[in-house]
């Protein structure tokens, strides 16, 4: 009976893309890196590209110059995946609109939210804002209007308005049927998401 070679089962970690966009983060050119740790652009090109294995030593100075914990190399990335049916109801207010939290209820970089807007759906007759840097609105499917102060913005099916969060808008829904929105809101630096109920 023929055996079957085992291979180890550590996996060899690849760390130069996490170090580039480490050093594209802080908007550090490669020569800049190179002159900061003492190690020279090849090398550094070598790293960032898998090409080479840098030594501890050389791992803890590229982390120590690009200011990030050299555990964050090796760190499993946060996913997140959830289905439609599991999303959570949300109510920002308004008649005759169901949203949904699309993005995972942990998430705080960005959030997302789905819209469905019933036919005559309209939000709050006061103008509102929410507490949040960037609020992206992009139309499915439908037909929509957007009133933000003096500016009134008909978005049609494709069409994507970006304005700040703080920013008091109210809509409505144009179309003779539903309109589905997706609501993309980017909360400030460090305020841990946007509160949404």
């Amino acid at each position: 009976m023929k055996s079957l070679p085992v291979q180890g089962a550590r996996e060899v970690v690849q760390v130069g893309a996490r170090l580039r966009s480490a050093r594209q983060e802080r908007r550090y050119t490669l020569d800049q890196v190179a002159q900061l740790s003492g190690m020279t652009k090849g090398f550094l090109s070598r790293v960032e590209r898998d090409l080479t294995s840098p030594s501890v030593a050389s791992l803890v100075t590229l982390c120590q110059v690009l200011k990030i914990e050299i555990g964050s190399l090796f760190a499993s990335p946060r996913i997140s995946l959830v289905r439609l049916a599991d999303s959570l109801p949300v109510d920002l207010g308004g008649v005759g609109m169901e949203e949904r939290l699309v993005t995972g209820r942990d998430e705080r970089s960005v959030q997302l939210l789905r819209g469905v807007m019933q036919p005559g759906a309209h939000g709050e007759e006061e103008l509102y804002s929410l507490d949040c840097e960037t609020e992206v609105w992009h139309v499915v499917d439908g037909r929509i209007e957007v009133r933000l102060n003096e500016d009134t913005h008909v978005l049609e099916t494709g069409d994507t308005l970006t304005f700040p969060g703080r920013e008091p808008h109210t809509w409505r829904n144009l179309a003779e049927g539903e309109s589905v929105v997706l609501f993309v809101l980017l909360p400030y630096a460090g305020s841990g998401g946007v509160r949404l109920a």
